[in-house]
């Protein structure tokens, strides 16, 4: 728990503004104290971008591989030797397969150990799909890259929100068939797991959001709060979940109701992410929970119109390097206390002497109180 911890940075598309959000975010003072940044992309086009935000101060290194990486400076990793050529705000497909490169490079450091925690830059979806990449986004690619067959689940967060969402890269025609007992459920267990276990929260209050306007209206206005949600809700509760709902959207979120629980489900993408970054702003972070990896990424897309202007704002980048090394401490704390639970010192055995492991019994009483007196 002590040693520094080391982050993988993906460069996201080269042409977006990946490489400015990750060089004034590691640029910051102190952060090379705090965590080793190992930067997957290619060390001439960092320095490129160093130069161009007159970043003198900060130095950058070559390192052959994440395993080379040293503590106390910023390593870059070259993940293909031909460097694609830099064309600022333009979609390219040079530029998606070299973001689809710094993944692959950073995933296989996150297996081998080499990298502690990952944060991915933005990517355009768009330009990355191709035989070897079909996924709609990050979440679902590191699912099926290094979930060992767990479920992975997008939460958005900041020090006050936290955001789980039932579905997440899927057509609104699509939302209302995919909202199911299972995947509903899933959704409250996976969320109400990672409170405790990457939040350090003992007992997380979860708010569960409607699908339909004003939930359902009683049924008017859709059925699936009474037939699926409500019913998830409850069961939920019997096993000891605290998660409450559902809650209409639009008053839940207008009259600060959020701030009474430590987590929210949101039936579909932008019913959660629209009112989220509205309040958490700049200082949001993308977190993908129930891998066996923390990866974390800036809530906000590559902005291919401001590209290369010296004008991203790093805040969301910075956030998500600190909210990973967080995260990975919470978790290897509470996975350590899991590991080596207190033993009960209970002997099974009838001891022949003086019980040593619990209280003495007391002599009964020749007529004992009634509880109501006591």
């Amino acid at each position: 728990m002590s040693r520094i911890v080391r982050v993988g940075i993906t460069h996201g598309d080269m042409n977006g503004i990946g490489y400015e959000v990750i060089l004034k975010a590691i640029g910051a003072e102190g952060m090379t104290e705090i965590c080793t940044p190992v930067v997957f992309g290619f060390h001439s086009v960092a320095e490129k971008c160093r130069k161009q935000l007159g970043m003198d101060e900060l130095r950058l290194f070559r390192v052959p591989s994440a395993e080379a990486a040293q503590d106390g400076r910023v390593n870059v990793v070259d993940v293909a030797s031909n460097v694609p050529e830099l064309t600022p705000g333009v979609i390219t497909p040079e530029a998606g397969e070299a973001a689809v490169a710094a993944l692959e490079a950073a995933v296989e450091a996150l297996k081998e150990g080499n990298i502690d925690v990952l944060v991915t830059a933005p990517i355009c979806k768009e330009n990355v799909q191709s035989d070897a990449f079909h996924f709609p986004g990050h979440t679902e690619y590191l699912e099926e890259k290094i979930g060992e067959g767990a479920k992975a689940r997008m939460i958005l967060f900041d020090d006050l929100l936290r955001v789980a969402l039932v579905t997440t890269h899927l057509p609104i025609a699509k939302v209302a068939e995919s909202i199911t007992a299972e995947s509903v459920g899933e959704a409250i267990d996976s969320l109400d797991q990672s409170l405790k276990r990457d939040f350090g929260i003992v007992r997380p209050r979860i708010a569960v959001l409607s699908l339909n306007p004003h939930a359902g209206d009683g049924g008017l206005l859709g059925t699936e709060e009474k037939e699926i949600i409500e019913p998830v809700i409850m069961g939920a509760r019997e096993k000891g979940v605290l998660a409450f709902g559902p809650f209409p959207t639009d008053g839940f979120f207008a009259q600060g109701d959020y701030r009474k629980f430590d987590g929210i489900v949101a039936m579909y993408h932008d019913q959660g992410l629209a009112p989220f970054k509205t309040i958490a702003g700049e200082h949001g972070v993308n977190f993908t929970a129930g891998l066996p990896f923390i990866r974390t990424s800036p809530d906000h897309g590559t902005a291919f119109g401001i590209a290369w202007k010296g004008e991203a704002d790093p805040t969301s980048m910075r956030e998500a390097i600190y909210k990973a090394i967080d995260l990975y401490r919470r978790r290897s704390i509470f996975d350590e206390a899991s590991a080596n639970p207190l033993r009960k010192f209970v002997s099974d055995k009838p001891d022949k002497g003086e019980r040593h492991d619990r209280a003495p019994k007391k002599e009964p009483k020749q007529q004992e109180q009634t509880s109501s007196e006591q």
